[in-house]
């Protein structure tokens, strides 16, 4: 007896949960975020963090991230 099962590619597998997923009503979105791990986002949110803290409202910033923080939960 011939061996009868199909293999199915990686796309015809992807291709079909992507039906499902619509069949549930859902749809596909791309979202593009920054790359936290390039040097180029460390050094800009390095320097934003230094303009942040050396800036006029230094104190009053941090005290509204110490309010809004809950730092029991970690």
């Amino acid at each position: 007896m011939p061996n009868t099962v199909k293999t199915r590619t990686s796309r015809q597998k992807v291709q079909a949960h992507r039906l499902r997923l619509r069949a549930r009503g859902l749809r596909p979105i791309q979202i593009w975020v920054p790359d936290v791990r390039s040097s180029v986002f460390r050094s800009e949110a390095h320097a934003q963090s230094l303009a942040v803290s050396q800036g006029l409202h230094a104190q009053d910033d941090q005290a509204f991230i110490d309010t809004i923080s809950d730092l029991d939960e970690l």
